[in-house]
């Protein structure tokens, strides 16, 4: 079955009624008959059941034939990731919704390279919602995960998540040794950049309550650091770990 968000707006309808860019998906990319089973997702847990009905020239027709509403994951995952370079942050946000991660921070550290600004800055933005959206109708994620807009350290670490941990391999305990055996209901993951975190930073990060954790012998890259983490917690505390 074929997943696809939509406007909350257009759930309270039967039938609902595609039009734009998704009529044109399902018409002249996909190519979907009239039978084809479909579901719809709100991005805040709604989600409807259905089939595709009719196609006409501008308007995919859906018939509802059941909805309902997802509970909320159990854990709630931040990731925040220091910009990094070249196109890296789409496959940072590509798998990291696939895994579970529920809101993006992109960080501008002191060694990162990537600073974009202005209108480039609004377009790479756009593009992201865009990779995270796919990535979630891939994955069927009924919640659709938030992406702030790339800020400074100070503003990133200025949530009120249970869990704080901050990936440095320097002088770092072990991840098992920060995690509590009670499930956290939300966590922030902090990951550094490319040239790797400051001694400033870090301090920073303590000083807001991030714990200092290291992944053992193995350096990870920024782009994959935060996966393994969010993996493992996912497992511990999330829906990697439920029947």
């Amino acid at each position: 079955m074929r997943c696809f968000f939509v406007d909350p707006i257009l759930l309270d309808s039967n039938p609902v009624l595609l039009e734009g860019d998704l009529h044109h998906q399902l018409s002249r990319v996909l190519r979907l008959a009239p039978g084809a089973p479909l579901c719809l997702f709100d991005g805040q847990g709604q989600v409807v059941h259905g089939e595709l009905e009719a196609l006409s020239k501008n308007v995919s027709r859906v018939r509802v034939l059941t909805r309902f509403r997802e509970n909320p994951p159990p854990l709630s995952l931040r990731l925040i990731q220091a910009l990094p370079k070249g196109e890296k942050m789409d496959l940072i946000l590509q798998k990291g919704t696939e895994l579970g991660v529920s809101r993006f921070t992109p960080w501008l550290a002191a060694r990162s390279i990537a600073r974009p600004s202005g209108d480039r800055q609004a377009n790479r933005l756009k593009r992201w919602e865009r990779i995270v959206r796919e990535a979630a109708q891939q994955s069927r994620r009924p919640f659709l995960p938030r992406i702030d807009a790339p800020q400074t350290l100070g503003s990133a670490i200025g949530g009120q998540e249970q869990l704080k941990l901050v990936l440095w391999e320097q002088e770092s305990m072990p991840l098992a040794h920060a995690l509590p055996t009670s499930p956290p209901a939300e966590v922030a993951i902090m990951v550094g950049p490319e040239g790797g975190l400051t001694e400033d930073e870090v301090a920073q990060a303590s000083s807001a309550g991030f714990v200092p954790v290291g992944l053992g012998r193995h350096i990870l890259r920024t782009e994959t650091a935060g996966f393994a983490v969010v993996a493992i917690l996912e497992y511990l505390y999330g829906d990697f770990g439920r029947s």
